[in-house]
């Protein structure tokens, strides 16, 4: 009995991205780590025997997934890990129009209050000493009158400590994606009245129960913090 299915031919995968899989398959396997440089188009060329507007459409499109960055003269170095993460979330917020600030803070509240209470269990002195850190450096900005990047940059660096802290590279590399989506939020909260006030007794709370390695509490007092920005981030919008 004859098949009444049809199969249309299987094309051949495009050169350039058989090319841009074999580079990637160069960097994750850790012969090309971050800040190194690929070889030049011509020495990319005689490798794979392949025309060099392969080879640019390759590195094209390794560049626009964020794996690699452009140098002035026109090389190309290997991106940080957390790049194409970073840049692919930026991506997202820019094209999908539902995604709004609830789903934000609903996303910062699955990593950074897990965040917290693993802080808690696996910090340093070190660790805790950077979040200490970032508070200070948020208190110097207030008292300078600082509703600015200089306060928003050390918030965000608390955030980044208290990942680091875990001990995860993942957890460290979401919360470093997410960092350039959750500063456009920040710029309408800080200015909201006693919102960056609020940011530093939570902060500092944050930091006491990590420091005491109390992971239920870091949880709570990240969630408490989260909880309260995302209003005054709905505050913000609004009045502005």
């Amino acid at each position: 009995m004859e098949s009444s299915q049809t199969f249309q031919p299987l094309d051949r995968r495009k050169v350039y991205e058989q090319v841009a899989e074999q580079l990637l398959g160069q960097i994750g396997g850790g012969h090309l780590s971050t800040g190194d440089a690929l070889p030049s188009e011509r020495e990319l060329t005689e490798t794979f025997g392949v025309g060099r507007s392969s080879i640019r459409e390759a590195l094209r499109m390794l560049e626009s997934q964020g794996v690699i960055t452009s140098e002035p003269g026109g090389a190309f170095v290997v991106a940080h890990a957390a790049n194409p993460l970073n840049s692919s979330l930026q991506l997202v917020f820019t094209l999908d129009s539902e995604a709004g600030l609830h789903d934000l803070f609903e996303l910062r509240r699955i990593i950074d209050c897990e965040a917290a209470a693993l802080a808690a269990i696996r910090r340093t002195a070190q660790h805790v000493a950077e979040m200490e850190l970032s508070i200070v450096e948020m208190e110097q900005a207030l008292a300078a009158d600082g509703r600015d990047e200089r306060f928003i940059a050390a918030d965000l660096r608390f955030h980044l400590a208290v990942a680091e802290a875990t001990g995860n590279r993942l957890i460290l590399y979401s919360v470093q994606a997410a960092r350039d989506v959750i500063r456009r939020a920040l710029l309408t909260v800080v200015n909201v009245p006693e919102s960056p006030e609020s940011a530093i007794v939570e902060h500092r709370a944050v930091r006491e129960a990590i420091a005491a390695g109390n992971p239920g509490a870091a949880r709570d007092a990240m969630c408490t913090h989260l909880d309260r920005v995302e209003r005054d981030a709905g505050r913000g919008a609004t009045n502005g």
